[in-house]
């Protein structure tokens, strides 16, 4: 018999015996990212790293920030799940200029890449992982001799060098049809576009188009067809993928949500199984998939919603956290243990991030009132009257946002 094991075994009885207990493990160190504008064209748009780390002192506190290169790149969508690799893609979508961010150690980032146009294609809006570890990036448009024409998907490695591309343009489609965002579905061999244009709206935003993720062959092109409220199936937003891995609700932008059917067939498509009031010049926006549960936006209600979205052609809601009455929800995204879920938009939120707390068995939501500054009356973390840490002092605009472990 091995002594030293049994000595071993001996004095943890012991120590039990007596009441103690092994020292607990310390939380796994979290971090929040925010893809911030700087409201002054002059200064650096830039990377916000705060600590999110549950029982750190610091809670919602700034770590440290990265500025990118050029002025005015308006920040807007990254991923929205935090990589495996930690290189995370982020688009500036007013400049047409891309960036990856090496976030290998999460406190202090670092930019790993840039990139503009890609084989013809310009402005990319969604960057999403495919299996093998490349990124699918939708890109609005192409400039050609007859001007501006439909975008397409463009597949890149990790470091955004491409590996091959396809247009979304096709006999008798509207001119005006932009590759707006995405949704892979690998084990039916697809992928799913919306088609809304950034710079406006165009009769092809009630559409969706339907590629095979194995060599990005465009086979389909649909039209959503609108509910009884009317405009309900106008500007398609996002594609997302249920548990089951073959299932997809798409949203829009007009408070729309779709369930596709057929898929992987011949004739493929959608009908509406819920949809949301709209306020003027508002839109509904970002969603997000948990276990059972659909998150989305809702600024009519001035809220973030959960469904419970077992039986998918029936959408439940379950909750709702509902924010200021000047608060205007766009971007959420939630973190990786989803307990979490973090939020941007416009209006009062313009300059300001809150996270709201998750059950992910439930769906349950409510306002995270720990994450707020020192002093604070209400909860999230302002980004007005700050000195960055890469200089300067500008209001910061956030738009996307993810969480990230260590």
């Amino acid at each position: 018999m091995n002594t030293t094991k049994v000595l071993r075994a001996t004095g943890l009885l012991a120590l039990l015996a007596c009441g103690a207990r092994p020292a607990p493990q310390a939380a796994t160190a979290e971090y929040l990212y925010l893809w911030t504008a700087s409201a002054d064209s002059t200064q650096p748009d830039f990377l916000a790293v705060l600590d999110v780390t549950e029982d750190s002192a610091r809670y919602g506190r700034l770590v440290t920030t990265l500025p990118v290169p050029g002025r005015g790149n308006v920040p807007h969508h990254t991923e929205h799940e935090m990589p495996a690799d930690r290189q995370l893609f982020a688009n500036g979508f007013g400049s047409g200029q891309s960036f990856i961010f090496d976030l290998t150690d999460p406190v202090r980032p670092r930019l790993a890449g840039q990139f503009g146009d890609l084989e013809g294609y310009s402005h990319p809006h969604s960057f999403l992982r495919l299996p093998g570890g490349n990124v699918l990036a939708t890109f609005q448009m192409r400039h050609d001799a007859a001007g501006m024409t439909p975008g397409g998907l463009v597949e890149l490695t990790p470091a955004g060098r491409p590996v091959r591309s396809r247009s979304a343009d096709a006999p008798g489609l509207d001119p005006t049809t932009r590759v707006y965002s995405a949704g892979v579905v690998p084990a039916l061999d697809r992928i799913v576009t919306t088609t809304t244009d950034m710079d406006g709206d165009s009769p092809a935003s009630r559409q969706l188009q339907i590629w095979r993720l194995s060599d990005l062959s465009l086979l389909h092109t649909i039209t959503l067809p609108d509910g009884p409220a009317g405009g309900e199936s106008e500007l398609t937003a996002e594609p997302r993928l249920l548990a089951d891995g073959r299932t997809v609700l798409v949203s829009t932008f007009n408070c729309g949500l779709y369930l596709m059917e057929g898929l992987e067939s011949e004739s493929p498509s959608a009908r509406l199984v819920a949809s949301f009031p709209r306020k003027e010049n508002t839109y509904c926006a970002i969603p997000v998939v948990v276990g059972n549960h659909y998150l989305v936006t809702v600024p009519a209600w001035n809220a973030v919603v959960s469904l419970d979205i077992s039986d998918p052609a029936a959408p439940r809601e379950v909750s709702r956290v509902t924010l200021g009455p000047e608060d205007v929800p766009h971007w959420i995204a939630v973190s990786g243990d989803q307990r979490r879920v973090v939020i941007t938009g416009y209006g009062a939120l313009r300059n300001r991030v809150l996270i709201a707390r998750l059950d992910p068995a439930t769906g349950q939501l409510a306002l995270d009132e720990r994450f707020r500054e020192e002093g604070a009356a209400e909860p999230g973390f302002r980004m007005t009257g700050k000195s960055w840490p890469h200089g300067g002092g500008a209001d910061g605009v956030p738009h996307g946002a993810v969480f990230g472990g260590r």
